[in-house]
């Protein structure tokens, strides 16, 4: 049981289905019309299937890869009826699924935590960064510990007045020196203050363009040296923001931010408004990066622990029973 799991982040069924709703219906609704009339798994099925997850912005690299699985699969055991490609595609997702040990007891353990565990937030504008650091500080304070943000998109208009709000409703502390100040500093006074101050854990937002990337490169390298500065191997997280909406453009995103930073985990928004939620497979995969949280609504207590299973789960069944 994970750090969160008491608190209920992570056995969200019912709002992780609701989330994928939209995904999970044009999924399945073509899995069934590519099977009507079929009762074993033949060249005309998987090239059905090719493109139903092509098209659910599963990602060419990836469906190929969930392809050849079948196959060999089919090979192997010469014959797989139809009613058993569900099952089959459900494990062979879940295998391709990075593990997530965000919320893993050993993470959070007194004597391991190096404290304060500090968390560079990356993302551009508009994914809902700043609303996920927000997020995230509820679920943190809401798991007992003490928690500090950094305003460090500095860059954009408005950017510090809505983390101050949701600060605010999160109930925790921010650090912040206003727009057109130094990034880099206001990095530097947050992870200092939360050192003497003895807090847990560290959200620094940083700025939200990719137009430059040699910019971007130079302003979070800065931010990241000044950090290791007070608290060694600080940032210990770099957490990626990237809209699931979007499909395909989050994974070009992606890739982006992983020349410019090591990205440590994922975290997929706006699931409950897009029936791209296949984009989640394929940038776990391609990426080789854990997705650590998935948005599924627009409350506070909306973002979850990203389970693998539970997720599978809930892109293939309607109704999950509890655990």
């Amino acid at each position: 049981m994970g750090i969160f799991d008491k608190l209920g982040f992570g056995k969200k069924e019912e709002k992780l289905q609701e989330g994928l709703e939209k995904t999970r219906a044009g999924f399945l609704d073509k899995i069934g019309k590519a099977l009507v009339g079929k009762d074993k798994v033949d060249d005309e099925v998987l090239d059905d299937l090719e493109e139903i997850l092509i098209t659910s912005d599963v990602g060419v690299k990836t469906t190929l890869e969930v392809i050849r699985r079948i196959e060999e699969r089919v090979a192997r055991d010469k014959f797989i009826s139809s009613s058993e490609l569900q099952q089959i595609l459900k494990e062979e997702i879940t295998g391709l699924l990075k593990e997530n040990e965000a919320g893993r007891p050993a993470e959070f353990d007194a004597e391991l935590l190096q404290k304060p565990h500090v968390i560079m937030v990356v993302g551009v504008n508009g994914v809902g960064k700043t609303t996920t650091i927000g997020k995230l500080a509820h679920m943190y304070n809401q798991a007992g510990k003490r928690v500090m943000l950094g305003a460090g998109d500095t860059f954009r208009a408005g950017a510090v007045a809505q983390l101050r709000i949701w600060s605010e409703r999160a109930g925790v502390t921010l650090i912040q020196q206003g727009q057109g100040a130094d990034p880099a500093a206001v990095a530097f006074d947050t992870v200092a203050s939360a050192k003497s101050r003895g807090a847990d854990v560290v959200l620094v937002d940083t700025a939200g363009r990719l137009h430059n990337r040699k910019a971007l490169m130079d302003e979070l390298g800065k931010i990241k040296r000044v950090m290791g500065k007070v608290v060694e191997d600080a940032p210990h997280e770099v957490l990626l923001v990237l809209d699931a909406s979007t499909g395909q453009n989050a994974l070009q995103q992606a890739r982006a931010f992983s020349e410019v930073v090591e990205v440590t985990g994922l975290a997929l928004t706006k699931l409950d408004g897009t029936a791209k939620g296949g984009i989640v497979i394929g940038i776990s995969h391609e990426m080789n990066v854990p997705v650590k949280y998935i948005g599924v609504g627009e409350k506070i207590e909306d973002l979850q622990v990203f389970e693998r299973s539970r997720f599978v789960s809930a892109l293939f069944e309607k109704n999950i029973p509890s655990s």
